[in-house]
């Protein structure tokens, strides 16, 4: 009976052995077809959904990049609801979005960092307007000066609207989403939430916190089964906007400030592309990755000899 026993066991670890080889190879298979499906598409080019009919709700719309996304979502023929607690600046924008002849633009005042409300101008939205498809998550704040310098106000402040905020949304929104079977969540990081860097060390943990924020969520969703809500997280270098108060740029033909325009188009790229992580300028993650396989030292020197960021704005 002893010697059944071991032979059946010797056996059982046999199939084991087999069924994890098999596994590996099966995983090995995908691999490489995924990369290569991404590789026929990358020459190819991906063709982009039709936005034209969409309700697409962005934060943060009174300047820079939020105003561009609004007129270009708006050009294309999108519903666009504008959401900004500078109300002079949004009226603004709502009123170029309309001159344009193309989609219809609404704007809505909010202090996105308030969870109440977030939640009455998201009823107002459904009531007002209708089910929103597109949640553009892009208000932020960047004071620029070192951890020392900075107020614990000025710190809860940062979180309070670039990280928190997301979350609200995320509340209001995300229920209908589900409801109708239909959505995509776009947020707004920065290549401070790739890398820390000097004189923003508050905001640069809040764009790493949107990204984990976003990446947790297109996790849990993907593990649900649930495929109808796409995700995008968007990383932009330094933009022309007015937060990059004081900005250090070494190389400017390359790592110069960019355009809002250029950058709210990218956005807008990825997200009808459905692209789940972008960087722009693109590359800049994957080399940031490639910078990480060397040692702690050989990254530093490299990062000086780039040198960009920004000086204090104190």
């Amino acid at each position: 009976m002893a010697m059944v026993k071991n032979d059946n066991d010797t056996t059982g670890r046999v199939y084991q052995k087999v069924v994890q080889i098999v596994e590996i190879l099966v995983l090995f298979i995908k691999i490489f077809t995924e990369i290569f499906i991404s590789t026929v598409k990358l020459f190819l080019g991906e063709k982009q959904k039709d936005v034209s009919g969409e309700i697409v709700l962005i934060t943060g719309t009174g300047h820079g990049i939020g105003r561009e996304l609004a007129l270009q979502y708006a050009a294309l023929g999108a519903t666009v609801i504008c959401v900004d607690i500078n109300e002079a600046g949004n009226k603004e924008t709502v009123r170029e979005a309309n001159s344009q002849g193309e989609g219809e633009a609404f704007g809505y005042v909010c202090d996105v960092s308030k969870r109440e409300q977030v939640l009455e101008v998201a009823r107002k939205v459904q009531k007002e307007v209708g089910s929103v498809s597109v949640l553009i998550n892009n208000a932020g704040i960047m004071p620029t000066h070192s951890l020392e310098q900075h107020t614990p106000e000025e710190i809860r402040r940062v979180f309070d609207i670039n990280v928190l905020s997301h979350f609200w949304t995320l509340e209001a929104f995300l229920p209908d989403m589900r409801e109708k079977n239909r959505g995509h969540v776009v947020s707004i990081s920065s290549i401070a939430g790739h890398v820390g860097l000097s004189n923003l060390v508050p905001y640069c943990a809040s764009k790493f916190a949107v990204r984990g924020l976003l990446e947790a969520l297109h996790e849990e969703y993907r593990e649900k089964g649930i495929t109808c809500i796409k995700t995008t997280c968007v990383s932009p270098y330094m933009v022309n906007t007015g937060l990059c108060k004081k900005p250090k740029v070494k190389f400017p033909g390359i790592l110069g400030l960019q355009d809002p325009k250029d950058v709210a188009s990218a956005i807008i790229e990825a997200q009808r592309k459905d692209l789940k992580d972008i960087t722009i300028p693109l590359g800049l993650y994957q080399f940031g990755s490639f910078c990480r396989l060397f040692p702690v030292k050989c990254q530093l020197l490299i990062k000086d000899y780039i040198d960009s960021g920004v000086e204090s704005d104190l």
